[in-house]
């Protein structure tokens, strides 16, 4: 006769984890200095800080090759001694705007995919925060990184011109004007690339969804102007630029700031136009935040 075997539990057996309690005697911050401490947690993210080594190495790759046309124009200035800064500093953004949609899909999703996938996050609060103090300090976060980076080559651009000694007034208006362009892109975009990658929880996915919503349009707009164009149809250059994020900005700032654009025939938008611009950017600022909220309002996150 054999011996009774013991019964196999189906499940594993329940662990307790001593997981380090330890009481806090301190004071107990109030919610805002919760959001800032996320805020400040995800910005530093955006550009690897606070990781492995490995993971700088992509974001200040791509921030060295922002800074550096900047940087050969302003040798090009001071050793030629030019009378103008080759580009304007409301286009540089543009004129690099394949490079900041690069860093756009890197940092977007690094700042959620990994709290929606595990449902945690890497701090610890003594006050439980809200849905909407998660999506302030994320945005916030993200579009102060995407300054950051179209912001500095601005500003070695003005140092350039200081050193190569150009008109001292013209520059600087057209260094706050640079700077405005930088703060209105930066959370236009950071509002779109957010709302992006906090659709999905799988990092790959959000970078490629985030790289072709940016450019996909772009080119669909600029080769439909390009034929109306052709056709002889100006006065619609500038209602299509409304239909992508890149043309927004494109026609915003040669409409309401006096650059030039890169529309067929050099088209500038009226004035009138550039208020529909800046419309059309706060509206989309604004109906990305509010579906970032409804998103993890629906998610429980």
């Amino acid at each position: 006769m054999s011996a009774p075997t013991e019964p196999v539990p189906a499940t594993p057996a329940a662990r307790i984890h001593n997981i380090g309690y330890r009481h806090y005697d301190g004071p107990r911050l109030g919610v805002s200095y919760a959001r800032l401490s996320l805020f400040t947690h995800s910005l530093r993210g955006a550009y690897g800080l606070g990781r492995s080594a490995r993971s700088k190495i992509l974001p200040f790759t791509l921030f060295a090759v922002m800074c550096v046309p900047a940087l050969v124009m302003v040798a090009v200035a001071v050793t030629v001694g030019m009378n103008s800064l080759p580009l304007d500093y409301t286009k540089y953004a543009l004129f690099m705007q394949p490079i900041v949609g690069l860093y756009l899909a890197l940092a977007g999703p690094q700042l959620v995919s990994l709290d929606q996938r595990f449902h945690t996050l890497p701090l610890y609060f003594s006050r439980p925060i809200e849905h909407a103090d998660y999506v302030r300090a994320k945005v916030a976060a993200l579009a102060a990184a995407l300054f950051l980076f179209t912001a500095t080559p601005v500003v070695l651009l003005y140092a350039g011109a200081l050193l190569a000694k150009l008109h001292v007034v013209d520059e600087t208006i057209g260094f706050g004007k640079g700077l405005l362009t930088a703060a209105v892109f930066s959370v236009l975009h950071a509002a779109i690339a957010l709302l992006i990658a906090s659709l999905t929880p799988r990092r790959g996915f959000g970078v490629a969804a985030i790289i072709g919503a940016l450019t996909v349009p772009y080119f669909a707009v600029t080769v439909v102007q390009a034929v109306l164009a052709e056709q002889g149809s100006d006065g619609a250059i500038g209602w299509l630029g409304l239909l992508s994020p890149g043309s927004l900005l494109d026609g915003f700032q040669g409409a309401l700031l006096g650059g030039s654009t890169d529309f067929p025939h050099a088209y500038v938008p009226s004035g009138a136009m550039g208020v529909g611009y800046l419309a059309v950017i706060t509206g989309l600022t604004a109906a990305c935040y509010a579906l970032l909220l409804r998103r993890y309002r629906k998610a429980g996150l």
